[in-house]
């Protein structure tokens, strides 16, 4: 399985503006889909004033989803060597969904983070896929790089 989150499991986030060495611990939780897996954050860890964990009117998951039917590469023309046609994509997403106050007496909003990633047919064969694991390690390492400024520009706006 190459997603190995499990009940009980901690995963430490980035610190953020207010959140110093901010842990979150997952339940296990049914996703929407059959093509996905998805965990609730049962407990917090470090410093996370006014942060709630899951509750049914308060939400706290994360949910990470797989194309219903993986999409191969299409034929190649045997002339020219070119594929023929459009090449399709797997699309994979990981959606994170947090319920936030928004005013006092007023029932809390869905927040929601979705990620989208797209990736052609075939480049998981050709070069080992060592392109689309660069892609990868790319934005996670800019995600993680630039978490707080990222935290502070969804909360203040400010770019």
């Amino acid at each position: 399985m190459s997603i190995s989150l499990t009940a009980g499991q901690v995963v430490t986030g980035s610190a953020q503006t207010g959140l110093t060495s901010p842990t979150y611990t997952l339940a296990a939780d049914i996703a929407p889909t059959i093509y996905g897996k998805q965990f609730a954050v049962s407990a917090l860890g470090g410093t996370q004033a006014n942060v709630e964990i899951h509750s049914a009117s308060k939400p706290f998951t994360v949910t990470i989803v797989r194309p219903a039917s993986l999409k191969a590469i299409g034929s190649v023309n045997p002339i020219t060597g070119l594929i023929m046609g459009s090449v399709p994509k797997n699309t994979y997403k990981i959606i994170v969904r947090k319920g936030a106050d928004i005013l006092v007496n007023n029932p809390s909003q869905l927040a929601s983070a979705t990620l989208t990633i797209s990736v052609p047919a075939g480049a998981d064969t050709e070069g080992s896929g060592n392109d689309i694991r660069a892609m990868t390690s790319f934005l996670i390492g800019i995600l993680q790089n630039q978490s707080a400024g990222l935290g502070d520009l969804f909360a203040t706006g400010l770019l």
